[in-house]
């Protein structure tokens, strides 16, 4: 029954929105990728806001429920008995009584399963197609026959974009760049390769007093190039979202100084790389959102970047990528052993990550096997000493936000 209500739900709301998008005639943008989706749109939010008026997903709405929710209004969350009836009631009000409408809508297109790509693209077809990053073994491969299938699912995006519009693609991920012969649009590229149209050079990690504040780099394009400086965030990532939303903002008449000064108010989604004071003067890199083999590995070479007496990592469960767990977790396990001075792991999955650390050589006293995030909270508080570096990070439904809220100093 209730999967029959969700269908006739999915059902409405696609109507609601295909109307909606054909008597508002808005832009579109749609990112796609398995990791990083949220930094971009968030990032492409920053770029455009202060010149158009911008919509974007403000919570995890990119599947048949939440790309619609996005496109029929600026809905927080879903809640309460009566948020359906709203939403549908509030549509069909607009659809008769023209409003005030976004110009560019930004959203997210995500891909559990074959052809989720296709329905989505059938509710809102973009302009412009980002991919941010896919890596060898990508996320939410489990419904999939191969990497291969997912990576075609995610190609749709780019595939269904007309000649005149464009397609945004990350450089340094050759699972991306390839492709480029999937589309007809004109093709811009992002990341640190010398032929990327808009390329990251001078990457640095900050640190103040022996702290970690943020990131600097520049982004050249045409010949010309401006330095960008983001605070409270760490990583590669967001200079990656940093320049996909150059291209965009490129694409719609910007320059580089304009769009290094919009990026000063980016702000990353909460548990995503996020730093935050820890307890006993530590500091706690909370990246408890979501966890795929390719965000894992760049967070754990972030860590070892960054000032600390000692570097922690609280690992959790990579969940939806199938037959390859065993192997990715124990890729991680690897990378620990190299990057950490203690490591914590979270799940049943994530102890494949401890034991291929011990494997490589790394001293079983400073590893710490849990079960349940519920297990390992209490465990941290005693474990953390002042001038430690502790990230967090593992699937969402792993609530590894349960040992963020116990390490961190408020």
């Amino acid at each position: 029954m209730k999967k029959l209500l969700i269908k006739i739900l999915s059902s409405v709301l696609k109507k609601l929105s295909q109307l909606t998008i054909w008597k508002y005639r808005p832009s579109i943008i749609g990112v796609t990728g398995s990791v990083g989706k949220t930094s971009a749109k968030l990032a492409i939010s920053a770029v455009l806001g202060g010149e158009r008026v911008v919509r974007y997903a403000k919570a995890n709405f990119n599947n048949e429920l939440g790309v619609p929710l996005t496109v029929l209004g600026d809905w927080e969350e879903i809640k309460g008995i009566f948020f359906w009836p709203k939403v549908i009631c509030s549509s069909i009000f607009r659809l008769v009584i023209k409003v005030s409408y976004p110009e560019i809508l930004i959203l997210e297109y995500g891909v559990d399963r074959p052809g989720d790509m296709k329905y989505l693209l059938q509710i809102a077809r973009p302009n412009i197609g980002v991919i941010t990053a896919i890596g060898e073994t990508p996320a939410h491969v489990e419904f999939f026959g191969s990497p291969d299938e997912l990576v075609r699912e995610k190609a749709r995006l780019i595939e269904y974009l007309p000649t005149a519009s464009f397609a945004i693609l990350n450089k340094d991920d050759d699972t991306v760049t390839d492709l480029e012969n999937k589309t007809r649009a004109h093709v811009m590229t992002f990341g640190f390769q010398k032929d990327a149209s808009v390329r990251i050079t001078n990457f640095e990690n900050r640190e103040e007093d022996e702290r970690p504040v943020g990131i600097t780099f520049k982004l050249e394009y045409g010949g010309g190039f401006v330095p960008v400086r983001m605070d409270g965030v760490f990583g590669r990532a967001h200079a990656y979202a940093a320049s996909a939303a150059a291209c965009v903002g490129l694409i719609f008449g910007l320059n580089l100084v304009k769009i290094s000064e919009t990026l000063k108010r980016y702000a990353p989604a909460h548990h995503r790389m996020e730093l935050l004071p820890g307890i006993k003067y530590s500091y706690v890199i909370d990246d408890a959102y979501n966890a795929s083999p390719l965000s894992m590995h760049a967070a754990l070479d972030t860590l070892k970047t960054l000032p600390a007496k000692r570097h922690i990592a609280v690992l959790g469960d990579m969940l939806e990528i199938g037959k390859y767990t065993l192997e990715a977790h124990e890729r991680v396990g690897r990378l620990a052993a190299k990057n950490l001075d203690i490591l914590v792991t979270v799940g049943l999955r994530a102890k494949f990550i401890a034991e291929a650390a011990r494997g490589a050589g790394m001293n079983k006293k400073n590893i710490y096997v849990f079960e349940t995030a519920e297990e390992a909270a209490p465990e941290m508080e005693k474990l953390v000493k002042r001038g430690d570096l502790i990230l967090v990070k593992a699937s969402h439904s792993m609530h590894l936000e349960k040992v963020v809220a116990e390490i961190k100093a408020f």
